[in-house]
């Protein structure tokens, strides 16, 4: 997964967690696609401030999702229904499926 989904993941999840200019900066930097100058600009701090605030944010929620796991967790969930899905449009053997329920029944 690349560096900017993980994160943009990290931030839907987590986001809440976080104040509101924390979640703004993250915001405008990961979604908005906007520079650190632009970000300045916008909310009236410096580049430097604005790299600081991306730094310490991102390592917050990697340590949120260190701790809870809530992002890994749903990615498993998703590939578990993909297989799912892929084994039942496939015509798969019954035991096949059953294993990949209860294999998200497991993980919920």
């Amino acid at each position: 997964m690349s560096k900017n989904l993980n994160f943009t993941m990290l931030l839907d999840v987590y986001g809440a967690l976080l104040t509101e200019k924390q979640r703004d900066t993250l915001d405008y930097y990961y979604n908005e696609d906007l520079s650190l100058g632009e970000i300045s600009e916008e909310m009236g701090i410096t580049r430097q401030g604005v790299m600081n605030c991306i730094r310490n944010c991102e390592q917050r929620l990697l340590e949120l999702e260190e701790a809870l796991g809530l992002v890994k967790r749903f990615t498993e969930l998703k590939e578990c229904v993909e297989k799912l899905e892929a084994a039942v449009s496939d015509g798969g053997k019954s035991e096949e499926i059953t294993a990949l329920i209860n294999e998200i029944k497991i993980r919920l």
